[in-house]
Order: structure tokens, then sequence, then C-alpha cells
């Protein structure tokens, strides 16, 4: 089972990464600018932006993904 969570780990390393600092960015971004008001569905609470956050960050450094040589769509 270990070993299984540290191959996740290995394997998924950048999403986490950009996880995690998409959830520092939408903290920050609550933090300094967010919305008093409360008329902002995303910036108006802490949650909401962090969450925010985290999604748009893993799939940002998702991108930089690089694929496997079997990944490879293959016609034939």
């Amino acid at each position: 089972m270990k070993e299984k969570i540290i191959q996740f780990f290995k394997r998924e390393w950048i999403t986490i990464t950009g996880g995690i600092t998409g959830a520092l960015g939408g903290y920050l971004y609550w933090f300094y600018i967010g919305c008093n008001s409360g008329s902002c569905p995303i910036t108006s609470s802490p949650l909401n932006s962090t969450l925010y956050g985290i999604v748009l960050g893993a799939l940002f450094f998702s991108l930089f993904k690089k694929k496997k040589k079997n990944e490879d769509n293959h016609k034939g």
C-alpha cells in the first residue's frame, strides 16, 4: 500500500504541485483583492477562492505533464 502511494505521488507530482500553488494563489487573491460585499460567488469566501485556485492550478500544471510512449494513440 505504501509503495502505491509513493508511486502515485511520483507520477502526479506536477498536478499536486499545481494544486498547492493554486490554493496559495486563490487564498492570496481573496486576502488582497477579494469581494467584501458578498455578491462575488468565488472571491467572497476564502474557502471558495482557495478551492477554485486548487482546481485551476492543478489543471494548468497538468498541461506540462509528459505523455509516456505507451499512452500514445496508435492507429492500426
